[in-house]
């Protein structure tokens, strides 16, 4: 955990600028801020704790705020603050698109890792167009999110030392689990960081990840459209996939 919240702080710290928050939504697949842009992150309510409680503390009275102060929800151990959290630091990214290009995460993954063990960190729709390429695959996923194939338990640790091509979830960040996952794997294993909560910060090269692979909004009104009427990430409109990778 305390890994994660460092590498939080530190894209937080890095970000120079701040712009107030017009709009906060927790929808049920996506949450979303909207500051100088339109931020995402996984609102992960398969994992939200089904008892009473204030999920959000401050629910209702978040606004007005600055996207900055609103970021450092990122840091709370309760899901829903730290899905907003990311969301916040996404909405106030400055992008070097000059780092970006327009690639799916599953077509870099699927280059990568020919003939090589893969481990992915969340289950994703892709998975069985990477068993046709890897020499092994490895799908590691939570207790209750496992589907059939999927790993669970003290696997990651025996398995994940021996992939040479792995990609982590960027809901890792909002449990704050990245680091634990990040022990378990070999220094020169390729390592991407994938999904739409993913922040497109060269802050996560620092840590290890040699590229991000996210999406950035290009039409705020049409993804919240998407997100608030229930739409899973296939189908929300308005945004474009990008992965950015280190600078050699």
């Amino acid at each position: 955990m305390k890994k994660s919240i460092a590498l939080l702080k530190d894209i937080l710290s890095s970000i120079q600028i701040d712009h107030e928050v017009s709009d906060i939504r927790t929808c049920v697949y996506w949450t979303a801020v909207t500051s100088m842009r339109c931020g995402l992150a996984s609102t992960m309510a398969a994992f939200l704790p089904l008892q009473e409680g204030n999920q959000v503390k401050s629910a209702g009275e978040l606004l007005p705020t600055g996207a900055k102060t609103l970021a450092e929800l990122s840091f709370s151990d309760h899901i829903l603050e730290a899905a907003i959290g990311i969301a916040a630091i996404n909405s106030l990214l400055q992008i070097d698109e000059s780092l970006c290009v327009d690639l799916n995460a599953a077509d870099e993954i699927s280059a990568m890792g020919q003939g090589k063990r893969i481990a992915i960190i969340g289950h994703f729709p892709f998975v069985k167009k990477l068993r046709q390429v890897a020499q092994d695959l490895w799908v590691f996923e939570l207790p209750g999110r496992a589907r059939p194939g999927d790993l669970i338990g003290k696997e990651i640790e025996n398995l994940l030392p021996q992939a040479d091509v792995v990609a982590i979830t960027s809901t890792t960040l909002i449990n704050h689990t990245l680091g634990s996952i990040l022990s378990h794997v070999k220094s020169d294993a390729y390592k991407i960081m994938l999904g739409p909560s993913t922040p497109l910060s060269p802050v996560l090269f620092d840590y290890g990840i040699d590229t991000v692979s996210g999406s950035i909004v290009v039409n705020r009104d049409q993804v919240l459209d998407c997100i608030s009427q229930g739409a899973n990430f296939r189908q929300v409109k308005g945004i474009r996939k990008v992965t950015m990778r280190r600078k050699m």
